[in-house]
């Protein structure tokens, strides 16, 4: 990936920071807060990735939580790949923060991995065999390997972007082609 784009480690401090602090959380029980609620336990959480149906290079991601209780993702996913440094930076461009995940409720988010063409062309990008994607940054969270993402070649990564988790798999996609329109593949 590009220089420019923050460490997996930085991301992931900084969104530890953010899940810290209080704040009224949307879907949280009344008079809830984030620093009230748990971060979700990494076992309750199903992670799934699977290539957009239309668009080439974006990923539709969505976190599920599986317990009984509601509990705080970040409110951005991290998104890796292989063994690249830096992760996915969010659109919009927000600080990290707590989003509240309901029991038994699943957010959505879409990612490009060509997010603009590099100057120097192909040579430039890189291609990996799996992409990470971890709802808590300091969560292992779920690979995925390129074949099942729908790149039996490899998926090609440069500044790579992510929406933030929405509440429907066509609002993260929307979100993505709004914040991405003239970069990319989905440009229109």
């Amino acid at each position: 990936m590009r220089a420019r784009t923050v460490t997996a480690a930085t991301v992931a401090a900084l969104a530890l920071t953010a899940l810290a602090v209080p704040a009224t959380m949307p879907g949280a029980p009344s008079g809830a807060s984030a620093a009230e609620l748990p971060r979700c336990a990494e076992k309750n959480l199903t992670v799934r990735a699977e290539p957009s149906d239309d668009s080439a290079g974006v990923l539709k991601l969505s976190v599920r939580n599986d317990s009984a209780r509601a509990c705080l993702v970040d409110r951005v996913p991290t998104v890796t790949y292989g063994d690249l440094d830096g992760a996915a930076l969010p659109l919009p461009t927000v600080p990290h923060a707590g989003r509240t995940l309901a029991a038994h409720t699943t957010v959505y988010a879409a990612v490009l991995s060509v997010s603009t063409e590099p100057k120097g062309g192909d040579e430039e990008a890189r291609t990996v065999l799996s992409v990470n994607v971890a709802a808590v940054p300091d969560h292992d969270g779920r690979t995925f390997q390129a074949l099942k993402l729908g790149a039996p070649a490899g998926v090609r990564v440069w500044e790579p972007v992510t929406t933030l988790w929405q509440t429907s798999a066509d609002r993260a996609a929307q979100v993505l082609q709004e914040q991405t329109t003239g970069k990319g593949a989905i440009a229109a």
